[in-house]
């Protein structure tokens, strides 16, 4: 990551704050921008051509953010970006943004892994549950290992709780050849 993309990422995190945006909503409409420009070769032909004048690029831009329903401070960050010429930058600059997003509203990454497939009451008590670990909230990816036989096994950041009936398994195994 550049030194650069931070710089817009604090940048735009610090409007958000200022301008009570929803940070979800907004990550989600950066998102909507960013896989629009992604998939048009024709889009960033014309956003990234430097003999297209500003304004033409400024009235492609506003066609977007209308139809995408963008916040008037998203829509100013991509002309920023756009009229610096770092549009190129722009999914590593939305990289940094997200994770400022995530610790200015508490929010954590988990992986869960489970020996089978969880349904919508497992799912919720497990985040609560994680969420309580993680102090804040918790957004989940869910993984599936048959080889766990039982329970799961959470990893928060870089922290691993085992809570699987292998794990359990091997820490008896284990008490058992130390005894």
């Amino acid at each position: 990551m550049s030194v650069l993309s931070l710089r817009y990422a604090h940048a735009f995190a610090a409007v958000a704050a200022s301008a009570h945006l929803d940070a979800v909503a907004a990550q989600q409409q950066l998102g909507d921008f960013s896989g629009t420009f992604a998939g048009s070769h024709d889009l960033r032909e014309v956003l990234m051509n430097p003999s297209i004048a500003n304004e033409q690029k400024l009235k492609v831009l506003d066609a977007i953010a209308g139809r995408i329903g963008m916040f008037p401070q998203v829509r100013n960050f991509i002309a920023v970006i756009m009229d610096h010429q770092r549009l190129d930058e722009l999914n590593e600059i939305l990289e940094e943004y997200h994770v400022l997003a995530d610790e200015q509203s508490n929010m954590a990454e988990a992986e869960i892994t489970s020996a089978r497939p969880l349904n919508d009451q497992d799912r919720a008590e497990l985040e609560a549950q994680v969420a309580k670990l993680a102090g804040g909230r918790v957004r989940a990816t869910y993984l599936q290992d048959a080889t766990l036989l039982g329970g799961a096994v959470v990893r928060l950041g870089s922290t691993v709780y085992d809570g699987s009936i292998r794990g359990q398994l091997q820490q008896l195994k284990q008490k058992l050849v130390n005894a």
